[in-house]
């Protein structure tokens, strides 16, 4: 099965490019371009990157917590 995520954040540090290296560093995919919006009621950028992950022997569940995967 093929597990699909987008994560998102806002754009402040290095926390977002944090988020997306521990989703790499369990196994999961970068999948097409990172996004970038602004947000003008907050005044901030928004950071967004789809990854995906292959795993074996589970059968998707709407209630499963992807980042556990």
């Amino acid at each position: 099965m093929k597990l699909y995520r987008f994560l998102t954040g806002p754009d402040e540090g290095a926390d977002f490019c944090h988020k997306v290296s521990l989703a790499l560093s369990r196994g999961w995919q970068l999948h097409g371009s990172p996004s970038l919006a602004f947000d003008a009621t907050t005044g901030k950028v928004l950071c967004g990157q789809a990854v995906t992950k292959d795993v074996d022997g589970v059968d998707y569940d709407p209630d499963m917590k992807l980042g556990a995967q």
